[in-house]
């Protein structure tokens, strides 16, 4: 039976559930479980703080687990657990912030105290950059680190920089890294249902993107037509009744619809429909 483990708490855990709903697994219905079962799936969910999950997948305790690329980075697994796929949830951005107008470049951090929650992926940053910095480990709150004298700057995940801002700072210089919730496996283990599991979130990912967009259109236009909506392969096209009118329908990206609509009944496409993608195999 395939162990994975998955956020037990947050935002990330939110929109992991979700996902793993989407995909046609069992998920808790209480915050309080600890583990569950999906025996039709043959797999266990595991529920564990984001930070933990990389070490116990490098180690061989569980198969596989979610978490977001920062906390995967941080845990400093020593090539013991690899990324699988990209999840597309949870993005941020990893940033330095300091006082508003103090900082405009990552070299002034020269001979400065940085605190953050990710000493080993910022200590790593600071040896590639060639930086002489020291950091300090906290575990929250560190926006208030600087006001508190602990630190003359700070490292953190930024997903809308609210609090930054509120706390008086500002984020500078190049972002560490971009993060999102990634799916991390046993560097060179491949088990049984891996397969199974990729397929099913490539295809919670794909119906997140896409919609099915079917048209009436004639049939000296179809070539024109399959120019705005060339799907994934090609469009599917079928005879109607009218010898002269054909059917269509392709996938299309989610964000781009209304603008292809109006680009469709401009070129003389009718009964234009647009059906979300509640599931998918690519």
């Amino acid at each position: 039976m395939l162990r994975i483990a998955v956020p037990n708490k947050g935002s990330l855990s939110d929109a992991v559930t979700s996902m793993l709903t989407e995909a046609g697994y069992r998920q808790r219905r209480d915050s309080r479980e600890l583990a569950i079962t999906d025996p039709e799936n043959e797999i266990e969910f595991f529920y564990l703080r984001p930070r933990d999950i990389a070490v116990y997948v490098g180690r061989g305790v569980l198969d596989l687990g979610i978490t977001g690329r920062d906390l995967f980075l941080d845990a400093d697994v020593n090539g013991d657990a690899e990324e699988l796929m990209p999840l597309g949830i949870g993005k941020s951005t990893f940033r330095f912030a300091g006082p508003a107008g103090t900082f405009t470049d990552t070299e002034q951090l020269c001979g400065k105290r940085i605190a953050t929650s990710y000493r080993v992926l910022v200590d790593h940053f600071l040896k590639e950059q060639g930086i002489d910095a020291s950091t300090v480990r906290l575990d929250g709150a560190i926006e208030t680190s600087i006001r508190l004298g602990v630190a003359d700057a700070i490292a953190d995940v930024v997903e809308t920089g609210s609090t930054m801002r509120a706390a008086g700072l500002e984020p500078f210089g190049v972002p560490l890294m971009e993060s999102e919730a990634v799916l991390i496996g046993r560097t060179g283990h491949h088990p049984a249902g891996l397969d199974v599991l990729q397929r099913r979130l490539t295809g919670v990912l794909v119906a997140r993107r896409y919609v099915l967009l079917d048209y009436d259109i004639r049939k000296d236009l179809v070539e024109q037509a399959s120019a705005l909506t060339p799907g994934l392969e090609s469009p599917t096209v079928s005879p109607l009744k009218d010898s002269e009118w054909v059917a269509v329908r392709s996938m299309v990206r989610k964000e781009t619809t209304n603008q292809v609509m109006d680009s469709l009944y401009d070129l003389g496409a009718r009964a234009i429909l647009v059906t979300a993608i509640n599931a998918c195999r690519i």
